[in-house]
């Protein structure tokens, strides 16, 4: 069974009722530089451990940040004479708090164009958080990888919650992996409720029984 699936805008789509946070999916095993080492140093650790992020560590507080795509240009011999880290980190890079959610820290990352975040824990470096973990943390939310279906809701003007919603879902054996909503001020919120694959029908006529609008059903 399929209904007409209405567009979603990222722009206006958000996670309900989970908190997924940062020192969930940062990288904890880091790989740091010291300020005073030289320039090829860092690219070679880089290439061996097929990283683009360094942080720069001294006595155990982060210095600052090298990144790959800062350090491209000195990768000519000749532009690199003389110089150590130190000349060249990023000395106040954008950090994130190990206990922010990710769709924080991506937003951060979206805001900034940029492609990691150390991970700060009262000054102290924690771990790093890169595009990549960020992206499997919204894979998993989101049960990209599992057989899913998808139902998308608008929820009626009773004084149901979402949480009624998700039980009565529950009650009628559907197995809730991820809830998004988007919403709109000039119109009511759309949730987008993804299941682990199953019979669907029982639940949207519960839904509708209720006074819920199935805006579209994705088997």
């Amino acid at each position: 069974m399929k209904r007409r699936e209405e567009k979603v805008d990222p722009a206006r789509f958000s996670w309900e009722g989970l908190i997924v946070k940062v020192k969930n999916w940062m990288i904890r095993n880091l790989i740091t530089i010291s300020p005073y080492a030289s320039i090829n140093e860092a690219v070679e650790l880089m290439h061996k451990n097929s990283i683009r992020h360094l942080p720069v560590v001294e006595d155990g507080r982060m210095q600052g940040l090298v990144t790959e795509s800062n350090l491209r240009q000195y990768f000519m011999p000749a532009m690199a004479e003389g110089l150590i880290i130190s000349d060249v980190m990023i000395v106040n890079p954008i950090t994130v708090d190990p206990n922010a959610s990710i769709d924080s820290a991506a937003r951060l990352i979206y805001r900034y164009k940029i492609g990691g975040l150390p991970v700060l824990e009262k000054r102290r470096l924690v771990g790093i958080l890169t595009i990549t973990d960020i992206l499997a943390a919204f894979i998993e939310l989101l049960g990209l990888l599992k057989d899913s279906s998808r139902l998308d809701v608008v929820l009626s003007d009773k004084k149901d919650s979402l949480d009624d919603i998700l039980r009565l879902i529950r009650q009628l054996g559907g197995r809730v992996i991820s809830v998004g909503v988007e919403a709109q001020s000039s119109r009511k919120k759309v949730h987008y409720i993804r299941l682990e694959k199953g019979d669907l029908m029982p639940i949207v006529k519960a839904l509708e029984a209720h006074g819920h609008k199935i805006v579209s059903v994705l088997d």
